[in-house]
């Protein structure tokens, strides 16, 4: 099995991102050099296991969550997930949330059609 670091480059990157951190900082929290922080983020180097783990821990997200694109049961971590984010919501939001998703599901398929063509 080939690992993707780009992916999990990219995952990174975007939760640093949704927690208005800079690269700077995410260093500094997981004890790793800025210059290391912006290889990994672009997936030109590989990093090691502790390394994920100490980015990771900084982020407060699983190492699972870091690693989901680029693993087999992907979709399970995704389901995970979004039952975490419904788990607190009254049956007003998860109506509405319902709705949403389902809208966004049929846009995304519309898109990916085009996209195809």
């Amino acid at each position: 099995m080939k690992i993707d670091y780009t992916l999990i480059g990219k995952r990174i990157r975007e939760e640093r991102i949704s927690q208005n951190l800079s690269q700077q900082t995410l260093a500094e929290i997981s004890n790793i050099s800025p210059t290391n922080i912006s290889h990994i983020e672009r997936g030109a180097t590989k990093l090691s296991l502790p390394t994920l783990i100490s980015i990771a821990n900084a982020l407060a997200v699983s190492v699972d969550f870091l690693l989901c694109d680029s693993l087999v049961e992907a979709d399970r971590i995704y389901i995970d997930e979004i039952n975490e984010l419904l788990l607190d919501c009254n049956p007003n939001e998860l109506k509405t949330i319902i709705d949403i998703m389902k809208s966004v599901k049929i846009s995304l398929r519309r898109y990916n059609k085009l996209d195809k063509k």
